[in-house]
Formats: C-alpha cells, sequence, structure tokens
C-alpha cells in the first residue's frame, strides 16, 4: 500500500515523540488551529506630534535634574511609569502645559521607552504588522508593511538623538560604532537583524535597517494558506528534506528565504545533529540536537574576526548530520559543498540569487573566491553532486512573496550542470489595484529523487506531476 506526505505536521504543537521507531511510510500533519492576532499598538495623531516631542524634551531634562534616574531604571517598569506619570503630571501642571490625557500618556509612554528601550522605535518594533524598518537620517523613515514600503513619521529630535539609540542598541550585544569604525551589522536583543552606518558613510546621517525578528514562526501549513506555494509542492519538498535531499534556497532580499528554511528544516527528523552558522542568529530550529554558530566581526584592533568559512571548518569537526548555512554568500561554499559531499547529505542553506540558473552561477563564483586551482569543470562537478534541489523565492511586484520555481539538479552533461523544473508558477495578468494574477503548475517531468522517497516507504500519485495541472 502506498503512503503519501499527505500532511504537514506543525513541528511547534506536537507532542514528545514517542519511543517507538516510526514506521517505515511517513505521514505529516496540518492543524487548522488558527492563533488570534495581537491587538495593534494605537499611535498618537500625527499633528500632535511636534507638540509632544517639544513637552517630551523639557521633561526629560527636568527628569535629568531632579530625579535619581539610576534607582528609578532598576525598578519594574510597572513601578517606573507610575513615579514617572505622577512627575510628568505634576510638572506639566507647573510648566503650564496645555497637553490633554492622552498626549500625557503618549508623553509618559515616550519617556519611559527612552529611558529602557529605544525609544522612539518602540512603537514600530511593537507593531506586528510591521517587517522592517528602514532609516534614511532622523527625518526620514520607512517601514515595510504588509509587503509594501511605505513612509512613516518618527519623532527623533535630531540626529544626535538618532545616533544615541543606535549605541544604545549596539552596546547592548558588545558591538561598536564610530568614525572609525562606520559601519555595524549586528543582532539586537529580541533576534532582530540590526545594520547600520553612520558618517561619513552615511552622507545624510545615521542609516538603519531593522528586520525585525518573528516570534510566531511560520510553518509550512502557514505558507499553504498564505498561497506562497501549494499543498502538493510542500508535501514533495518536506518529504525530500525528510529523505536528506539537499537544499538551496534562492531569492533576492526580503523574498522569505530565512523563513521558508526555518518551515522545511522542520521535516529534518529528532535523531539528528543539527549545525547552525549564521551572521546573526535568526534560524529557530525546533529539534532538540542543534548547535548554533554566528559570525563574529574583528575588534577594535583588527583581531578575533570569525568568518562563516571559519565555522563552516569547525563544524565539521563536531560530527554534524546536517549543516544548515543561514546564507551562503563567498568562499564558505567550498567548505559547504565539501560537507555536502561528504557525509552530510540534506544540509541547507540560502543564496541571493533570482533564478535557480543564477544560483549555479554564483555558487561557480562563490567557489573562484577561494583562489584554490579548479578547472570550470571540477566546480560544476562539485556542485552538480553536492545540490539536489533548489527552491526560488520571488517577491511579487504586489509585495506577496511566493515560491516560484521548484528544480532538481540532475547532474553533468558536458561541462554543463543539468536542472529540471518540477513545479513553476506562472503569471497571467495584473489586475487594477496591482494584485499579481497566476497559478502554479507542474511541468509534467518527474523527479529522479522519487526513487529515493519510495526505498523509504513514501510515494506520491502520479497527478501530482502531471504537466499543466494547476496545482491546488
Amino acid at each position: 500500500m502506498t503512503s503519501r506526505f499527505s500532511t504537514l505536521q506543525n513541528r511547534d504543537a506536537r507532542p514528545q515523540r514517542p519511543a517507538e521507531a516510526a514506521p517505515a511510510t511517513h505521514a505529516v500533519v496540518i492543524p487548522t488551529t488558527r492563533k488570534p492576532l495581537p491587538a495593534k499598538p494605537e499611535a498618537a495623531p500625527a499633528k500632535n506630534a511636534n507638540k509632544v516631542l517639544d513637552a517630551r524634551v523639557r521633561i526629560h531634562r527636568l527628569l535629568l535634574e531632579e530625579i535619581n534616574l539610576v534607582a528609578l531604571e532598576r525598578l519594574p517598569k510597572d513601578e517606573m511609569r507610575r513615579q514617572v506619570h505622577e512627575f510628568v503630571s505634576e510638572k506639566t501642571r507647573q510648566e503650564r502645559m496645555a497637553i490633554n490625557t492622552a498626549e500625557l500618556n503618549a508623553l509618559v509612554d515616550d519617556i519611559v521607552d527612552e529611558m529602557v528601550g529605544l525609544g522612539p522605535l518602540e512603537p514600530l518594533l511593537k507593531d506586528p504588522d510591521i517587517n522592517d524598518i528602514l532609516i534614511n537620517g532622523h527625518q526620514n523613515c520607512f517601514v515595510e508593511k504588509h509587503g509594501k514600503l511605505q513612509q512613516v513619521h518618527i519623532p527623533f529630535k535630531d540626529e544626535a538623538h538618532l545616533l544615541r539609540i543606535v549605541n544604545k542598541i549596539v552596546a547592548a550585544v558588545g558591538r561598536r560604532v564610530d568614525e572609525s569604525q562606520p559601519m555595524v551589522d549586528a543582532r539586537m536583543l529580541d533576534g532582530s537583524r540590526f545594520n547600520a552606518a553612520i558618517r561619513p558613510v552615511g552622507v545624510d546621517g545615521p542609516l538603519v535597517s531593522i528586520r525585525k525578528f518573528s516570534k510566531n514562526k511560520l510553518g509550512l501549513h502557514k505558507l499553504v494558506e498564505f498561497g506562497a506555494i501549494t499543498q502538493n509542492m510542500a508535501e514533495v519538498l518536506a518529504a525530500a528534506v525528510h529523505a536528506r535531499k539537499t537544499t538551496i534556497i534562492s531569492g533576492g532580499t526580503g523574498t522569505g528565504k530565512t523563513t521558508m528554511l526555518n518551515a522545511l528544516s522542520a521535516f529534518i527528523p529528532e535523531d539528528e545533529r543539527l549545525i547552525t552558522i549564521e551572521d546573526a542568529a535568526e534560524l529557530q530550529l525546533q529539534q532538540p540536537h542543534v548547535a548554533r554558530m554566528e559570525t563574529r566581526p574583528a575588534n577594535i584592533e583588527g583581531h578575533g574576526e570569525l568568518k562563516q568559512r571559519d565555522l563552516v571548518k569547525n563544524a565539521l569537526r563536531m560530527r554534524p548530520d546536517r549543516v544548515i548555512l543561514g546564507e551562503c554568500r563567498g568562499e564558505e561554499a567550498f567548505d559547504m559543498l565539501q560537507a555536502m559531499n561528504t557525509g552530510h547529505e540534506g544540509s541547507m542553506a540560502t543564496i541571493h540569487a533570482n533564478t535557480p540558473r543564477d544560483a549555479i552561477s554564483r555558487l561557480e563564483q562563490m567557489l573562484g573566491m577561494t583562489g584554490m586551482p579548479m578547472t570550470v569543470q571540477s566546480i560544476r562537478s562539485q556542485i552538480a553532486s553536492a545540490i539536489d534541489i533548489i527552491v526560488q523565492l520571488t517577491r511579487l511586484s504586489d509585495g506577496k512573496r511566493k515560491v516560484t520555481s521548484v528544480a532538481e539538479v540532475t547532474g553533468m552533461e558536458g561541462d554543463v550542470i543539468q536542472m529540471q523544473e518540477i513545479f513553476r508558477f506562472v503569471r497571467t495578468g495584473m489586475e487594477a489595484d496591482g494584485k499579481i494574477l497566476g497559478y502554479y503548475e507542474a511541468t509534467g517531468i518527474r523527479p529522479r529523487f522519487l526513487e529515493d522517497l519510495r526505498a523509504m516507504g513514501i510515494e506520491f500519485p502520479g497527478k501530482y506531476f502531471e504537466p499543466g495541472r494547476p496545482q491546488v
């Protein structure tokens, strides 16, 4: 009797794995439960922003003069807020500041955020609908909401105020940024990815990019619900990952590569030892045996830098079953491919590229960066023997993120790497509101790795791969 990955299991919510071994066939189940959406924080009206900002500066100055801030900052946040509220209420009466209750509460929130948080960034960091925060100088800020960029007002007093917030972020994670080292890349305390460039690199002032860390990990079942991938495609990829097919996730910036890597990694068996390597630790693997490593920049004397290649080499000495590389972008590609070719099948990585063929070309370029005497044919042979599947992600013009191609690497013919596309997204047009129209289809090619899946008791109906058949 045949079996298949007829449903996809949400590994976050599943019970502990029983002691008995699983049967030869494998099934994965998609739950239908939905988490309630968190409430959106209310923002102060834009027209009152300047008045609240002026009041905040005056009150904050009085706080510095009259209150023991060290003692205040040691209090629990609720108690601190209560005392700040009392102080602000009293001072606004004494100073005869004409502000209403809503403005008073906003002022208290701003001051507390400035003291123990990240000032004007706090409301944006708390907004669950915002994915990216992009600041081009203290007067120019954009956020990405629902896949679209929009300009917002952030009440930084001046460039020095923004720079203080930048320094507060990097100091908290043991990094530094100044004129001698004007660029910094770091992981914030909440896991968000942070990048900043200050003068002289930032011509108009500090440039800040924050990719927010999602506390709610999106499983593959959620990506199916959102239309980023079809059920059939998800089942095939989940089975391939389970069966140790080496997978590269390709896409441009902001296409959801890390999200897809997280989702697919849920189907790695729990009895395997996994080692992750990232610049800023973002992956949220749920298996019990995960060793996480993170790169490190050089210190002020220029020493102590740890590159991804150093960590990949070290990972291979740590008895991994699989190595998962957050982003492959340089000479570490050589060591990663070596690992994939020498007993670490099923390893995974992401790469910046616009098509599966471009991903192969980029890997060739990365191997050339090692400076090792390798012929083009030798480089391509390494790639062809190491990689099984390339999953291509694209962010469409309407902001939606989709898997636009799933391709299998089948080997070499002459000195050319051979690939065959299994699934693809076909665009058919655009609606008046800019929404992209299209559908998923199979190309009619049955992937060669189905034989390996069959050996593990996993089979898929032929209709999954019928040409021109709209995928569900």
